[in-house]
């Protein structure tokens, strides 16, 4: 089984929970796909096996988190700045499982008021910034750089920059969006994962939900 490997805080505890079943001889014959250097550099100190897309061009099954989920089980991802790896492998699973906590659930994408990411080359990037802002203009949209802990530009694993859309309204058909963001020449790609979650596993006060497409 070919397994994509998400990341940040909650996929995190997937992979280590996979490495330990693993350590335990309850799973066998599996080799994860991560989706940036520091799922990768996790999953080699758990003795998980990796390989690559390059390698699997078909995943069987991918777990990761998300920042926002819509009704429709749309996503927003990226907050942790590995949007398009993620992109990347969890457009080709078969299955892609999405675990977060019910704060993350939202009427619409964008709606909790916090970073929409879209990833883009560092050429010139106030100019792809002010595009995008304009783009969203109706919705109120603020376009701000993503810097790091020391105040410098945040930089990808692809070494790119990214901008943080903050938006104070709904943005409308989000395919729409999505088409209009990536024909921004200098957009790399957004962190709208649409029409892509198969199944959202929500841990809540009163227990664990399941949402299936």
């Amino acid at each position: 089984m070919v397994l994509g490997l998400g990341t940040g805080s909650t996929a995190k505890h997937a992979v280590d929970r996979i490495g330990e079943l693993l350590r335990l001889g309850k799973l066998k014959n599996i080799v994860g796909i991560p989706t940036s250097k520091k799922t990768q550099e996790q999953a080699i100190s758990l003795g998980i096996p990796l390989s690559d897309l390059d390698h699997h061009s078909t995943i069987d099954l991918a777990i990761d988190g998300a920042d926002e989920v819509d009704p429709h089980l749309n996503l927003v991802k990226g907050r942790g700045g590995s949007l398009l790896r993620e992109k990347m492998v969890e457009g080709t699973c078969k299955k892609f499982i999405c675990i977060v906590d019910e704060s993350k659930l939202v009427k619409h994408l964008g709606g909790s008021g916090l970073a929409m990411p879209v990833e883009v080359v560092p050429f010139c990037w106030k100019f792809t910034a002010n595009k995008l802002q304009n783009l969203f203009e109706d919705s109120g949209c603020v376009a701000k750089l993503r810097n790091d802990s020391k105040g410098k530009s945040f930089v990808t694993d692809n070494g790119n920059y990214i901008v943080d859309l903050y938006l104070k309204k709904d943005i409308g058909d989000l395919q729409v969006a999505s088409d209009a963001i990536l024909r921004i020449a200098g957009v790399v790609e957004h962190g709208m994962f649409l029409d892509m979650a198969t199944t959202i596993i929500v841990a809540g006060e009163l227990g664990i939900t399941i949402k299936n497409k």
